[in-house]
């Protein structure tokens, strides 16, 4: 099941109860029941007593990996949510930030958010751009036609807050729209294809990239293609890597240095058919 999407336009409220744009935020979206809590663990023990952790509802936790590049994350449910989090104060130790989502009419029951839990567990692995916590892979509950239909749209508008909240992990690569710049890295026989997107430089599926890393290569795209590999975005060709899905980086530099095996500049490094680089065409798009 892909992932739901919408290309209207909507708002998002982000109320700061402390005063404090490092602390809690509470989160609500035009048009939408639901509302998301951010918390930092360091401010956990003071946000215990919200009425949103009282509620039935989802969350995410999420930290730097000790043994990724990526974001380490676990997903889960609770009924209500407040136990779960202090469970996970006291057996894990890698998050430092969590969000929770909860219905302010309370209309989630625990079907609802099983079949939500399942749901982002399923995006987080199909999109490979985190490393999950989760030992086991959730299955949705059954539910009604009806009830499906409802937690589909609420699972929709999670999905739109947060990428703004910093949780951007569990979307997939975007598809290039008919008027994107189509762009090609070839170098020691292998050949890439990608483009630039708002959500990251893209490269598709079916790129190449080398096997050998350069000696002076920085540790971070060592560590970023070893997970890659881990996780089957790159698969071992023999004499090259290829990529077996399109896949999102921060920056076509990232992007071009997981495919060459040394660091790179991508605005130099990937061209068009015709020659003209991506700094050529940011510039030149720059000047009208």
């Amino acid at each position: 099941m892909n992932p739901p999407h919408t290309a209207r336009g909507f708002s998002v409220r982000v109320f700061i109860p402390d005063g404090d744009p490092d602390g809690l935020k509470l989160v609500e979206k035009s048009n939408w029941s639901g509302c998301g809590l951010v918390i930092p663990r360091t401010l956990f023990a003071g946000a215990k007593g919200r009425p949103e952790l009282g509620r039935t509802g989802v969350y995410v936790l999420a930290g730097q990996s000790d043994r990724s590049p990526l974001l380490q994350v676990y997903v889960g449910e609770g009924d209500p949510v407040r136990p779960r989090l202090e469970q996970h104060v006291k057996n894990k130790d890698f998050w430092t930030s969590a969000v929770v989502f909860t219905s302010k009419d309370q209309n989630l029951n625990k079907a609802h958010v099983q079949h939500l839990e399942a749901r982002l567990v399923g995006l987080a692995i199909a999109s490979k751009r985190c490393v999950l916590d989760n030992c086991n892979t959730p299955k949705p509950p059954s539910l009604s036609e009806a009830d499906t239909a409802d937690v589909e749209g609420f699972l929709a508008d999670m999905l739109l807050c947060l990428p703004i909240l910093g949780y951007g992990f569990f979307e997939p690569a975007p598809e290039a729209s008919p008027d994107t710049p189509r762009l090609v890295l070839k170098a020691k026989g292998i050949e890439a294809r990608g483009f630039e997107s708002s959500k990251g430089f893209v490269v598709q599926s079916g790129a190449r990239a080398v096997k050998e890393e350069v000696a002076s290569i920085h540790a971070f795209l060592v560590d970023t293609r070893a997970e890659l590999v881990r996780q089957g975005v790159l698969a071992d060709r023999g004499d090259a890597y290829e990529f077996t899905q399109d896949y999102a980086f921060s920056s076509p530099s990232t992007a071009a240095g997981v495919i060459l095996g040394r660091s790179a500049n991508g605005r130099i490094e990937w061209k068009t058919r015709g020659g003209k680089t991506l700094k050529d065409l940011q510039e030149a798009e720059a000047e009208v």
